[in-house]
């Protein structure tokens, strides 16, 4: 697993590399838990303060690689639904819930599961030769790994259900255009303006950061009220943090502040 999933922690930042470019980065039940697994140690380690999501090769991720899935004669009921339950929808939830910024660094196609993995993360920087492909509806299929909470809240119902129903390619430019990719730049450039992003984020103020993501996360599937009393008791807890007390005292002071994550 060490060869299928790259792993290296520089500056603060932790880089998880999807690593089977010879399946355009399917990803394996392995891969999966072991994704989950490093998202999980970053958050635990005060010595992280920033997710990178990347692939090798020519794709970002082909989707869920099925092989191994129980074939249609051997399932029971529930087979399917628990399948996604604790495989895809696991993934896309580590993410999202992660309190370590993420960002995806995707370096070429990415479709189905593989598109979701690129749309829960907080960032999105694409490489020009990017693809964006919802091919569920190629296979006749549904929508999984949460791509029918997350697309709508980027692009809207009506975007969200015209990129599901025909599955069409998305180009990264267009991409972008639509509000799923944060920018697009030159795939030679992808490391070093991720890596900017990325040590700029790790050089934040951790804990502010981890609230504001709960905040905007939370916004979406509430209302006024609880939005406006979430904000208040994360600027209540946020005081407690010795990152806001020295933003408070380098602005009084008029010097650039030094975070610690802490």
């Amino acid at each position: 697993m060490t060869r299928e999933i790259l792993h290296r922690t520089d500056n603060g930042v932790s880089w998880i590399t999807l690593n089977r470019p010879e399946a355009m980065n399917a990803v394996t039940r392995e891969q999966r838990e072991r994704v989950i697994a490093l998202l999980g140690e970053a958050d635990a380690d005060p010595a992280v303060r920033a997710v990178v999501i990347t692939a090798t090769g020519k794709g970002f991720c082909a989707g869920a690689d099925l092989r191994g899935a129980p074939a249609a004669g051997d399932r029971v009921a529930g087979d399917v639904a628990r399948m996604i339950r604790l495989g895809a929808q696991r993934l896309i939830s580590a993410v999202l819930d992660c309190e370590k910024p993420v960002i995806a660094a995707v370096n070429g196609t990415a479709a189905g599961l593989g598109a979701h993995l690129a749309f829960a993360c907080d960032l999105v920087v694409a490489a020009e030769p990017t693809r964006f492909i919802e091919v569920f509806v190629r296979r006749g299929l549904v929508p999984d790994g949460g791509g029918a909470y997350l697309l709508p809240r980027l692009v809207g119902p009506q975007k969200a259900k015209e990129l599901m129903f025909f599955g069409d390619a998305v180009p990264a430019a267009e991409a972008e255009r639509l509000g799923l990719v944060n920018k697009v730049v030159p795939a030679e450039e992808l490391e070093e303006t991720v890596r900017a992003w990325a040590e700029r984020l790790a050089q934040g103020p951790t804990r502010a950061l981890a609230l504001t993501k709960r905040l905007v996360n939370a916004s979406l599937d509430g209302d006024r009220e609880s939005a406006l009393a979430a904000e208040a008791a994360a600027q209540e807890i946020n005081m407690t943090t010795a990152d806001a007390n020295e933003g408070v005292a380098a602005f009084v002071e008029r010097r650039t502040p030094k975070y610690t994550g802490r």
